[in-house]
């Protein structure tokens, strides 16, 4: 459906730009992702959208940028309830190989690293280090600030890996298509292990 509507800020026409890129992406794929097919989508012009971002891949960055902000909002709330244990650490891992894998994130990166715009995949590595960054704050010792940028790492390069090739390998394995996501939940889960018995150590004193 074409969004009409005369006047939006230009942060507006951005977002709703962004999305419309978002969905485009779900749909189908990253070479769907163009100035032309968002125009369309949103009811502008492909000289406003060129306005806005520039050039395709413009459009692109700023969608990665949605994206790794969105994405990462999220998996820091899921993983501070984990901490308070409202949700289990193979939530964390699903919320994230969901991303790379059934919304685009990790089709996007690979799109982008294919036609030499690599620079584009900056506000991800960003918003992952601002969150890893938050959640290392808390942490009660280096050791625990390390495991978690550990696991975040261990995660982010399994939850991409398995967007692309996952179910390739794990036939070529004879293992089930779940295995990376299992593997990955034991890891995460150890880890949350040891930061709540060193807040139980802590209390005890």
């Amino acid at each position: 459906m074409s969004i009409k509507r005369a006047r939006l800020s230009p942060d507006e026409s951005r977002l709703i730009a962004v999305e419309a890129a978002r969905d485009l992406l779900i749909e189908a794929g990253p070479q769907a992702v163009t100035l032309k097919a968002v125009a369309g989508r949103v009811g502008r012009t492909h000289a406003n959208l060129l306005h806005h971002f520039g050039s395709a891949a413009g459009l692109q960055k700023a969608l990665a940028a949605h994206l790794a902000d969105t994405i990462t909002a999220k998996i820091g709330e899921a993983v501070d309830a984990a901490r308070r244990g409202e949700v289990s650490p193979r939530t964390i891992v699903d919320m994230t190989f969901d991303a790379f894998d059934r919304e685009g994130a990790g089709a996007l990166a690979s799109w982008m690293l294919a036609s030499g715009n690599e620079d584009a995949l900056d506000p991800v590595v960003e918003a992952i280090h601002r969150l890893v960054d938050k959640l290392a704050a808390s942490a009660l010792t280096p050791h625990l600030a390390e495991l978690i940028r550990d696991n975040t790492l261990m995660l982010v390069l399994l939850a991409l890996g398995d967007s692309q090739l996952g179910g390739a390998m794990a036939a070529a394995l004879a293992l089930p298509r779940e295995k990376a996501r299992e593997i990955a939940t034991r890891s995460l889960t150890f880890a949350l292990m040891q930061e709540a018995a060193a807040i139980a150590a802590q209390a005890k004193v």
